[in-house]
C-alpha cells in the first residue's frame, strides 16, 4: 500500500510488537457505559481545573447536575455507546499551566508500556533503571582486557511524544490486541480534536493537529538483539543481557562495539 507523503513504512516496527491485551481486558473496555459511570467520572474531576471550550468549569456541571445532567448523560452515552460524533465539543484552549506533581495512574497502562520503561507504571521506579545503568557502566569501566569492546550511547528523542502518525498509533494498538471498536473510539477522540491558543484572554484561530506520540524504538532494539545484529551487556556472567533502558523520552543503549 502506498504511504502518504512524509509517512514511513511501519510494518517492520509492527512485527516487533507483541499482543499484550487479553480478551478479558477487551471485554471490560467494550462493555456498555452506564449513567453511573458518567456521574462517577464527573465527580472525580477537579471543580475548577481545565474548563471546557465554552468557559464552563466542571464545578458548573457538578453544582447544577439536577438541571443539565440528563442532557450531559444522553450526549456522553450517545458518543460512548452509539458512536455519535463529537467534533463540535472536542476543542481545546492551549494555556500555560504548571505540571502536576502526582500524575494519576491508569488501569491497563502497565500492559501497554514496554518492560524496559521504568517510569509511569505502578510498581516501577525510574531509580531502578538508574541503578541498573550504574551497574552496567561500572562493569564497562572494569573491563581492561579481552577481544570485545563495549559501548554505551545516550539517545535523547526530540519531541518523542509529538511525531507519530495517527495511522501508526492505530496499527500499534491493534497489534497489541485492543479490540477494533475500542481503537476506533480512541482514534475518534484523537483525530477530531482542534486547538486554539489563548493569549491574554483572546482566542486565536483554530488549527488541527495531525500527529502525536511516538513509540517503536524498543521493539526495533529487541528485533536487532533477536537476530544478533546488536548484543547487550551483562553485569555478571549469569546476569541478564541489557541492551537498552528507557527513561521517559531518554534512552540508554548498551552493546558490543569495535573502533570501526
Amino acid at each position: 500500500m502506498t504511504q502518504p507523503p512524509g509517512v514511513g513504512d511501519s510494518s517492520y516496527i509492527l512485527n516487533g510488537i507483541g499482543v499484550s491485551i487479553s480478551s478479558e481486558i477487551n471485554t471490560i473496555l467494550q462493555s456498555t457505559y452506564s449513567v453511573d459511570e458518567i456521574k462517577k467520572a464527573l465527580k472525580g474531576m477537579g471543580p475548577t481545573k481545565a474548563p471546557g471550550y465554552d468557559g464552563f468549569p466542571v464545578l458548573f456541571f457538578q453544582k447544577y447536575w439536577h438541571i443539565v445532567g440528563k442532557d450531559v448523560e444522553d450526549f456522553c452515552l450517545g458518543v460512548l455507546n452509539e458512536g455519535k460524533d463529537f467534533d463540535s465539543i472536542n476543542r481545546t484552549n492551549i494555556v500555560l499551566i504548571p505540571k502536576t506533581p502526582n500524575p494519576t495512574s491508569l488501569d491497563f497502562i502497565g500492559q501497554c508500556i514496554d518492560s524496559a520503561q521504568s517510569a509511569f507504571v505502578p510498581g516501577r521506579l525510574i531509580s531502578d533503571n538508574v541503578l541498573i545503568a550504574y551497574e552496567i557502566l561500572h562493569t564497562l569501566r572494569q573491563k581492561h582486557s579481552g577481544k570485545k569492546g563495549f559501548m554505551a550511547v545516550k539517545l535523547d528523542m526530540s519531541k518523542a511524544y509529538d511525531r507519530v502518525e495517527w495511522s501508526y498509533l492505530k496499527n500499534v494498538m491493534l497489534k497489541m490486541g485492543f479490540a477494533e471498536s475500542w481503537v476506533n473510539l480512541v482514534m475518534k477522540c484523537i483525530s477530531t480534536v482542534s486547538y486554539t491558543v489563548n493569549i491574554n484572554g483572546n482566542k486565536g484561530r483554530h488549527f488541527y493537529p495531525t500527529r502525536g506520540l511516538r513509540q517503536g524504538l524498543s521493539a526495533l532494539i529487541r528485533q536487532a538483539v533477536g537476530v544478533g545484529t546488536l548484543r547487550g551487556v551483562k553485569a555478571s556472567r549469569k546476569g541478564p543481557e541489557i541492551s537498552h533502558l528507557l527513561f521517559a523520552d531518554d534512552c540508554l543503549l548498551f552493546g558490543e562495539a569495535t573502533k570501526e
